[in-house]
């Protein structure tokens, strides 16, 4: 009998031993990926406090202040509200839908699924779905969404592949894109049809997103705690408005969308009719807005009230996102990503918001990297 409670001892404390092993090499990993993007969460001396003209989304429709966690939800619902009003109500979401699985086939070390689903109400689109082998329990996963799915798959431009990427980490991802439209230069969603959309198509694409994310929680091994949304250019501004539109995503990268309105560079081009500048057909001659080719719909009237994208960033708090900054998002836009910080601050968390920083707009291998630690870090641990 003593030698059996011997053995069994020896036993749990081999056990025990082998599980504080465990944890102390999943901390080292965790403060591995953390001490490799840490840096580009640190507002630069030069920005710090400086809120440039962005109206402050604490400041409420009435112009009171909101200092409290109570008061910012509050504030957070009139945000929501106020946007859905103005680039147009949402249909219903389209839930408890499964993906239909056209076809399959393995690649390295994933399985690679061709899939179908109802993404806006009428219409279904097709994107490709990557799972990974080897551990068994729940994983985390990313939505990646593009022109079109095959480029994040790893089968167009390099350094936009991020769903291909992110697989071989152990991410669960779902790649979707705008493919019909994008070879019909409507590149965007127009519900119901482009002739008589009745939301802005930017917070269309926001609102497909947002079933992608209900149909990838049902996927079996997806943890639906921990989903996360990537886009590039047109890509990110997706991803971002999104992300912010749509609280379930855990946390977000919007590569060089240009995050706040401006007319100053034509890839921060949210007055084109695809985006927020809808109008029916004929649309205005893309490009600059100038006299002679002004914008149109929304855009302007945005413009005239005074409203910036600061206030959707606002939404994202406490849920971290990183801006994978190039030539349209320089570090000067710390100045207004620093009202998304004071939210957070409000919220009692410090270190949601980063921005890396590239001189060319499209993605590199560094730039790459930090995306994916962050997706390491946030989503994982």
């Amino acid at each position: 009998m003593l030698r059996l409670i011997l053995s069994s001892c020896t036993f749990l404390g081999t056990f025990c031993v082998l599980c504080q092993s465990n944890d102390l090499q999943s901390h080292q990993v965790q403060s591995d990926h953390w001490n490799a993007i840490s840096s580009y969460f640190h507002i630069p001396e030069e920005f710090r406090d400086s809120f440039g003209n962005f109206k402050s989304p604490l400041v409420d429709k009435r112009g009171v202040k909101v200092d409290s966690p109570e008061g910012w939800k509050i504030r957070r619902k009139e945000i929501l509200s106020e946007w859905h009003a103005l680039m147009g109500p949402w249909p219903e979401l389209i839930v408890d839908r499964q993906l239909e699985i056209v076809s399959t086939e393995k690649r390295e070390n994933f399985t690679q699924h061709q899939v179908r689903f109802s993404w806006v109400p009428g219409e279904l689109t097709e994107g490709y779905l990557l799972v990974p082998g080897g551990s068994e329990g729940l994983k985390p996963a990313v939505i990646s969404v593009y022109y079109e799915p095959e480029t994040a798959i790893g089968l167009g431009n390099p350094y936009r592949d991020y769903a291909y990427q992110l697989v071989k980490r152990g991410f669960v991802t779902l790649s979707i894109g705008t493919k019909e439209a994008t070879a019909q230069k409507n590149y965007a969603l127009y519900y119901p049809s482009v002739d008589h959309a009745s939301v802005q198509p930017l917070s269309m694409l926001a609102y497909a997103a947002a079933n992608a994310w209900e149909v990838l929680a049902r996927v079996e091994g997806v943890d639906s705690a921990r989903i996360g949304i990537v886009g590039h250019s047109f890509g990110g501004k997706w991803a971002m408005f999104a992300s912010c539109l749509y609280e379930k995503f855990a946390c977000a990268v919007w590569s060089d969308p240009g995050i706040v309105l401006e007319e100053s560079r034509p890839s921060v081009n949210y007055w084109e009719p695809w985006y927020l500048g809808y109008q029916p057909k004929p649309w205005r001659e893309r490009g600059m807005i100038t006299v002679d080719n002004p914008a149109k719909g929304l855009y302007p009237v945005l413009r005239s009230r005074g409203f910036n994208l600061t206030d959707l960033h606002a939404l994202m708090a406490p849920r971290p996102f990183l801006v994978s900054g190039g030539s349209e998002d320089p570090p000067e836009r710390w100045i207004a990503l620093n009202h998304a910080v004071h939210v957070n601050k409000l919220l009692g968390f410090e270190q949601r918001v980063g921005m890396t920083n590239r001189e060319e707009h499209s993605p590199d291998q560094a730039s790459n990297e930090i995306v994916y630690q962050f997706f390491e870090y946030f989503l994982k641990y």
